[in-house]
């Protein structure tokens, strides 16, 4: 059989893992790897952590030498070439170098041309000098190189995403008096309200100025105005601002784009046009979940979709199965994840929500911290649906095995079976996702009946409804919700007698177990009672004011 010329536009995750995984399939075809930038394989991901400094050597960013790739997998890698036209019909890309335009012919063409930073066009912003996006090495450099020339004092990252967060604390740990600018209505948009509150309470905590439901419309010189006329110092901004598919060289092409200029693709990757492929940040894939398409801009299905199209290639069937976008996140000394999809995605008549607070190990062994969760699963199908988390510690294990459940299409109930390894520094005998699942099924059988923190006002508001609280007089002088009746459990049985039979009552207390017990108790003795999600807990920090 004839060798090949494969041509692959673009290295880093997804480029990278198809030419290495092809190679090793493949060993006699003939693979190029064309990167506009300088290094075909870098970690960027990593890149906040070295102008943090917390990743020292600039050099261990670079994941595969280019010399290395060379020499173990016969990659012919030509980096600083810039793909600005495919040629369909003669199978061949014209590339822009150095040294002038090159034109370069394949039998097969494989588009991981990843994704570009999105620039906002603010009035004044040609004023100002230090402006920067962070997607690879260069841009890196170009931060660091400015910190350190210009000695700035003040910075502004635009978007509060996971890269503006992580850029945040990068250039609070360098010094900078750090001001976040978001237009979403609160920090890390990919979370839910509830969840993103915590974030926004860490950078509080360390000095980082928050600014949400709000934007930059105008720079003049070294200061950003906002919407209401604030004024914010700027000597450095960086626009964390989101992504774009870098497909603009395609618009030319019968190659079909798809929204946000996504490529087109179909489960092998098969872009419009023969013998075309793409991968990657720049592909439009599919959540998994509720089979709809998105472009999923994450390392981890880049590198599994770069693989999956090799093996496709090499005659090993494989098939594209989506994403459910798990990610992470660590600000300071806290960890946000999530995976799947968030409340605000899905309709609350149809969805279930678990909010669960425990300790990432047995608490009586020492230094165990605490753990928040939210679940949501499908009313009728008990399908998992999504996960958030927060912690200090442990969080990225929940996460992780609440992400396999969903891709294993186990129901929320199956939680409560999973054998999970335990020893006191580890763990509990009952895990936080084992809980979930055995307060799940009490929701399913209608043992116990929540309601969630942005309910609480219908109970107040109403007369023919009573909050209880069943916390310790003790506890309740540090703060209550208002209008709530003083019932504490280790007494409701002597009590509860005072309560109208005709009102329906919710119950709540510090964490949910001592209102999960009144709840059982009032409804045996013929009460109409819920029990508030999350306890007082979630909803104290909902209306803290801050």
């Amino acid at each position: 059989m004839e060798n090949k010329t494969v041509v692959v536009i673009g290295g880093v995750a997804g480029g990278m893992s198809f030419a290495t995984r092809y190679r090793r399939l493949n060993q006699n075809d003939k693979i190029i790897v064309l990167d506009k930038g300088p290094y075909v394989s870098f970690a960027n991901c990593g890149l906040p952590y070295h102008i943090s400094n917390e990743i020292e050597q600039r050099e261990d960013l670079l994941v595969a030498k280019q010399s290395m790739l060379e020499d173990r997998f016969k990659l012919d890698v030509r980096v600083n070439h810039e793909v600005i036209k495919i040629n369909e019909q003669g199978k061949s890309v014209v590339v822009k170098t150095m040294n002038g335009l090159e034109e370069i012919q394949y039998d097969t063409l494989i588009l991981s041309v990843g994704a570009q930073a999105i620039q906002l066009d603010i009035s004044g912003i040609e004023s100002h000098k230090a402006i920067f996006t962070l997607r690879n090495i260069p841009d890196m450099d170009a931060i660091i190189a400015s910190i350190e020339k210009y000695k700035h004092k003040s910075a502004v990252v635009i978007g509060a995403g996971f890269i503006g967060l992580e850029m945040a604390e990068a250039l609070k740990h360098r010094g900078l008096d750090v001001s976040v600018v978001e237009k979403a209505p609160h920090v890390l948009p990919p979370l839910d309200i509830e969840m993103a509150t915590m974030a926004q309470h860490v950078l509080n905590a360390n000095d980082i100025t928050t600014y949400t439901n709000t934007s930059i419309v105008n720079i003049n010189n070294n200061i950003a105005t906002l919407e209401d006329g604030e004024e914010i110092n700027a000597d450095l901004i960086i626009m964390a601002v989101g992504v774009r598919p870098a497909t603009a060289f395609l618009n030319n092409t019968n190659i079909e784009l798809g929204f946000n200029g996504g490529i087109v693709v179909d489960k092998q990757f098969k872009t419009s046009v023969k013998d075309i492929y793409a991968v990657g940040d720049a592909m439009i894939t599919y959540n998994a979940i509720n089979q709809q398409a998105a472009i999923i801009a994450l390392a981890a299905p880049a590198n599994r979709q770069g693989r999956q199209l090799a093996d496709s290639l090499s005659g090993i069937e494989k098939a594209n199965k989506g994403s459910i976008a798990t990610a992470i996140v660590r600000l300071f000394d806290m960890s946000f994840a999530a995976t799947g999809l968030n409340e605000r995605m899905l309709d609350r008549d149809q969805i279930e929500i678990i909010h669960l607070k425990a300790n990432d190990h047995a608490g009586y062994f020492p230094n165990a911290t605490p753990i928040s969760l939210k679940v949501i699963f499908d009313k009728q199908t008990h399908k998992i649906l999504g996960a958030q988390a927060y912690g200090r510690k442990g969080v990225d294990k929940r996460i992780d095995i609440i992400a396999t459940a969903i891709r294993a299409g186990m129901l929320v109930t199956d939680l409560q079976d999973l054998e999970l390894a335990y020893a006191p520094p580890f763990g509990s005998a009952k895990d936080i996702v084992n809980m979930v699942g055995y307060v799940a099924e009490n929701i399913i059988l209608k043992i116990t009946h929540p309601v969630q923190w942005y309910d609480v006002e219908s109970y107040q508001n109403n007369t023919s409804k009573i909050i209880v609280d069943v916390r310790n007089l003790d506890e309740i002088e540090e703060g209550r919700i208002a209008g709530a009746l003083s019932m504490p459990l280790d007494t409701l049985r002597h009590t509860m007698n005072e309560l109208p039979l005709d009102k329906e009552i919710l119950v709540y207390c510090a964490s949910g177990v001592r209102a999960y017990n009144a709840e059982t108790i009032l409804r045996n003795a013929g009460y109409k009672v819920k029990n508030l999600d999350g306890a007082y807990g979630l909803y104290e920090m909902m209306n803290r004011g801050e």
